[in-house]
């Protein structure tokens, strides 16, 4: 009978439903629930209950795997760790004035994962895969997604990376994609006060037909030193700009550049050593019902003058104002944002459920 049958599937493959249904329930119950001193919240690691993997071996994806410590168990010749075969992305969740948890964007963040693994020769995470990873963390870690009105969210941390027994140069033997996240607050604590930007003269940060555009772990290790040194001098962030002739902007450390002209148009530079950020992608979306035409093109370091606004954007800090720019003996003086502000409180109302998503950049998760 059908009854019999069922019963044998079931017990034939009990470990298999014990396996997913482990996966999908969540460990905490409710946004807000760690009952953290959320206001105080910054761009920093704060221990959650799970994080969750998946394994590629012999040509497939296996299911997921929930881990409640924040550590892997990797071998000491893994690619990561000697050829920097890995690539993450960062995308939030945020909870919303209805009370509901969403993931802002996430469909972006997984294109540009899956064009970095392709760059360096690693798997693609298939779209179905990489959404229920990413919606499995937050379900997992709910209690850490910061209440509504305190300006908060849960930072999420997809990662894709090479590992196993692999000495020379090649495609490694497994790979990992794992989601990990933690609750945070403004990246900067100055929030949208603009903040100086240096100019870096003495190192380049991707070079032409390189992987500049790849978010990937080397392109942000070779900004340490750099960032620590203009912090040193007083300024909060670097520009870069392109290695081959030192003539146009590229971005700054951990954020592309953005301006508003003369004509008060919105202008990102264009290059294939610019890292596509997620969220520059959204304000250009954003920035027409605005009333501001996008121009995203090479732009100059000679136009620099001739911009009203600028700022830094990225996924961490939506905005960061920049007051001036600073190269050699000579400062750039920046307006304080006012186009940009405008952009800017429209994303964050997208975030939290204040504005209709008419754009199809959030998604509910459920627990």
């Amino acid at each position: 009978t059908h009854t019999a049958m069922l019963r044998q599937w079931t017990r034939k493959n009990a470990r298999i439903i014990q396996r997913f249904q482990s996966s999908r329930r969540c460990l905490s119950v409710a946004p807000g629930s760690k009952n953290l001193d959320w206001d105080s919240l910054g761009f920093a690691y704060v221990p959650t209950d799970a994080m969750v993997t998946y394994t590629y071996k012999d040509g497939k994806w296996s299911e997921a795997e929930v881990l409640t410590e924040p550590y892997f168990k990797l071998n000491a010749f893994s690619n990561i760790l000697h050829y920097g075969q890995g690539v993450f992305e960062g995308l939030k969740a945020h909870c919303c004035a209805d009370g509901k948890v969403r993931v802002f964007n996430s469909d972006m963040n997984w294109e540009r994962m899956r064009n970095g693994a392709h760059r360096l020769g690693m798997p693609e995470v298939p779209l179905e895969l990489f959404t229920e990873g990413v919606d499995s963390a937050v379900s997992k870690n709910i209690g850490y997604v910061p209440p509504y009105g305190h300006g908060g969210s849960l930072y999420l941390r997809p990662l894709l990376f090479g590992q196993g027994a692999q000495l020379g140069l090649g495609a490694a033997p497994e790979y990992t994609f794992a989601v990990m996240c933690a609750p945070v607050g403004a990246y900067y604590k100055s929030g949208l006060k603009a903040v100086k930007s240096l100019v870096i003269d003495e190192y380049d940060r991707a070079a032409p037909f390189g992987v500049g555009n790849v978010k990937c772990p080397g392109n942000y290790a070779a900004d340490v030193r750099p960032a620590k040194e203009a912090a040193e001098k007083g300024y909060p962030i670097a520009l870069y700009l392109d290695a081959k002739e030192r003539k146009y902007i590229e971005e700054f450390s951990t954020s592309n550049f953005i301006g508003i002209n003369e004509k008060g148009n919105y202008v990102t530079p264009k290059s294939d050593s610019i890292l596509p950020s997620t969220t520059n992608k959204v304000l250009m979306k954003l920035a027409p019902d605005l009333g501001m035409e996008v121009e995203e093109r090479p732009v100059a370091y000679d136009e620099l003058k001739s911009f009203s606004e600028v700022a830094a954007c990225g996924t961490a800090v939506v905005l960061t104002p920049i007051a001036s720019v600073t190269r050699g003996n000579e400062t750039i003086e920046f307006q304080e944002i006012s186009k940009l502000k405008a952009l800017y409180e429209k994303v964050k109302a997208l975030q939290v459920g204040e504005e209709e998503d008419a754009y199809g950049l959030t998604r509910v998760v459920e627990c």
